[in-house]
């Protein structure tokens, strides 16, 4: 097995790329295969041969490979290209070959912005290259095992049960500018995010979305009351059509929008999916919304002091905030009555200053780091609060 190095920027890079099918070429160099791919960013990726039949296999976090088959192609070596998601945030082209080659160089070049993935296959030995096809799959890339996961830290009642959702996705890109989508950079930051907390230990993350697909707001909070969530934080860059704003913020679910949230709800979802652990399917509207009344009347200050956590931590992290920083609003995906749950607008597409920080992976690993130092003041502080409820007569 060949595994291609990555360079610093790729490494850090976890972005949703696109092929350039016409600055894309396969060709044959006398007896050698040349692939020159060339994608719209750069992402980590690797690449390595199988057997039976001998093919070529080119993993990427993440390229849509829309077009790979009106790639020039001028190789009698390949037999067959297909490409498709490989696993949760992974894509994958493979590319069968007509006989055993290996793999002699292979590079990723990034110096005009985009990225270009090289590869040249040379010709090989059966022998050769079924001892490259067997080789195991690296430590720090094989699947793991249930048990090689670390146990959570005890927290009473387990692992703190996170669900982010990247906003838009799919038809739904979001705002957009300079060639960047909203959709895109927010499913990069919570990949990124998703990833760190889960190397916390504390946490079990769930994300409404892992591709770039379209998700109805309905079903994410579906998703977030099927995994069992204490938080759901819904993640979003938009732009605004008139004035300047720059800075994160953060929003929770507005009083005016409390009895529209319960009609709608009612309307919309399963009745046995509106509160956890409640099956109200054979309750009438009223009893419905008497029910979701009073759970959200103990989940409304939880998720102020959710909001609360997180901006301090974002400001703790010097990191820049809008001039109101924690805001209400009747956003679909905060009208959970049960779920303490947030939008968090990372930033301003619309503001050029905050466009440059949200691509730029050390300013999003620090946003990252910030919410997960709130997700836990918040986690200590709500436990704390539910103990002493519990120890009063």
């Amino acid at each position: 097995m060949a595994i291609a190095p990555l360079s610093a920027a790729a490494q850090e890079l976890s972005a949703l790329a696109r092929l350039d099918a016409a600055g894309s070429v396969i060709r044959a160099d006398q007896a050698a295969l040349t692939l020159d791919l060339a994608i719209s960013q750069p992402v980590p990726w690797r690449v390595r041969v199988m057997d039976s039949p001998p093919r070529l296999i080119l993993d990427v976090r993440e390229v849509d490979w829309t077009g790979i088959d009106s790639v020039t192609r001028t190789a009698p070596q390949v037999a067959d290209l297909r490409a498709g998601i490989f696993r949760p945030g992974w894509s994958r082209l493979v590319v069968e070959l007509t006989g055993p080659m290996l793999v002699t160089q292979a590079s990723m070049d990034t110096s005009d912005g985009p990225a270009l993935i090289r590869l040249r296959l040379d010709p090989a030995t059966a022998q050769d290259f079924a001892k490259a096809a067997a080789q195991p799959e690296p430590e720090d890339w094989a699947l793991p095992r249930p048990a090689d996961l670390p146990p959570p830290v005890a927290r009473g009642d387990g692992p703190i049960v996170v669900v982010l959702d990247p906003g838009h996705g799919g038809i739904d890109p979001g705002a957009e500018r300079d060639g960047h989508k909203e959709a895109d950079l927010m499913l990069t930051f919570a990949r990124g995010l998703k990833e760190l907390l889960l190397r916390d230990g504390r946490f079990r993350v769930v994300m409404t979305r892992e591709e770039d697909a379209f998700v109805p707001l309905e079903t994410r909070i579906s998703i977030a009351r099927k995994a069992g969530a204490h938080v759901f934080i819904s993640l979003h860059a938009d732009a605004l059509a008139e004035g300047e704003a720059q800075g994160a913020t953060i929003y929770t679910l507005s009083e005016d929008a409390t009895d529209e949230a319960a009609e709608a709800l009612a309307e919309r979802h399963e009745r046995d999916d509106l509160l956890a652990g409640v099956d109200l399917s054979a309750q009438d509207d009223i009893v419905a919304s008497v029910l979701m009344d009073m759970a959200r009347t103990e989940t409304t200050p939880r998720t102020a002091r959710l909001a609360m956590a997180l901006e301090t931590a974002i400001k703790a992290a010097d990191l820049r905030m809008h001039r109101h920083p924690r805001q209400e609003a009747g956003f679909s995906v905060l009208k959970s009555p049960d779920i303490p749950s947030v939008l968090l607008e990372v930033g301003f597409l619309s503001s050029g200053r905050d466009l440059k920080r949200l691509t730029d992976p050390a300013w999003r690993a620090t946003m990252a780091e910030a919410v997960r130092k709130g997700l836990i003041a918040w986690a200590d502080e709500d436990q704390a609060i539910r103990a002493l409820r519990a120890a009063s007569p």
